[in-house]
């Protein structure tokens, strides 16, 4: 298959100021997180992309897009039902594609030349099916992320068939359920925030949205746990890093990853080595 669309979920109410956030580029050029994100996209291949918002939302994510602001549709999402409903609100865009999903709330950062979301398209695309990126992850960051189990596939060091899915389980129910071999104990494979998928996941989340009578609203998660039972499901162990820009001092970390993977990274670290050395020149008295 071949992946052309990409859709970026942005309507979250702790998650929509996110993307908007102005950041320095691994480049050392001002960038909003949204465009980085639009790149790191665009690099994978994709010649179309959605951005899910709330409505009222769209001037200032394309005002902040840079030279991509015109080549973005944007996607309302008129009430915050839940991520799985925001990310079946593109399903007209998606139409009967398979696409890739990134969150807007996640930066990325590879540990080789190739690009996160080219490493996930990349393997998606060899093997005809829906497959989500992942990251070793210690048992204390679980209420954080979704999670999965399965066995590596044979011949393969990265790609996983995956057999569970749980959102945010607790350390209990992931030793019980999302048994992994191989992996170092109290360890598991989380969700990196950026997936490659097939249109049936838009089918699944219709129909289970449909079905939800609590409007509390329906998880990605619980739709790729069904899929499982469709059709082949694959996790692949990204080359690189996530980072929670929603999480405490995420932005700032997310920034200092940025700089230190950069090509200013020699007077990032000079300054962060003046500002500890004035520090401790503080609290010495001199």
């Amino acid at each position: 298959m071949k992946i052309k669309k990409a859709v970026i979920t942005a309507a979250g109410g702790n998650q929509r100021h996110l993307p908007l956030q102005t950041l320095i580029d691994r480049d050392g050029a001002r960038k909003s997180a949204l465009r980085i994100i639009v790149e790191e996209a665009f690099r994978a291949g994709v010649e179309e992309i959605g951005v899910v918002v709330r409505p009222g939302d769209e001037k200032p994510y394309r005002d902040v897009a840079g030279p991509h602001a015109e080549t973005l549709s944007f996607i309302r999402q008129d009430e915050p039902l839940g991520y799985g409903q925001a990310v079946l609100c593109a399903k007209k865009f998606v139409g009967s594609e398979p696409f890739l999903h990134l969150v807007g709330d996640h930066l990325y950062i590879s540990s080789i030349e190739r690009g996160c979301a080219q490493q996930l398209v990349a393997v998606a695309e060899l093997e005809g099916c829906s497959v989500s990126a992942v990251q070793t992850t210690r048992e204390s960051m679980l209420p954080y992320y979704g999670a999965v189990g399965g066995a590596r596939m044979s011949g393969k060091t990265d790609v996983y068939k995956i057999e569970t899915v749980m959102e945010k389980p607790t350390p209990t129910e992931a030793e019980q359920r999302l048994h992994v071999p191989g992996l170092r104990a109290g360890h598991y494979l989380c969700f990196f925030g950026m997936h490659a998928l097939t249109p049936t996941v838009m089918e699944i989340l219709e129909r289970q949205i449909g079905a939800d009578k609590s409007n509390k609203g329906i998880s990605l998660s619980s739709a790729l746990a069904e899929l499982i039972k469709r059709e082949q499901y694959l996790a692949m162990i990204v080359k690189g890093w996530r980072f929670d820009t929603g999480a405490r001092y995420g932005l700032f970390i997310a920034q200092m990853a940025l700089a230190l993977s950069g090509k200013d990274r020699d007077e990032v670290l000079s300054q962060m080595l003046e500002l500890l050395a004035l520090r401790e020149l503080s609290y010495i008295g001199i």
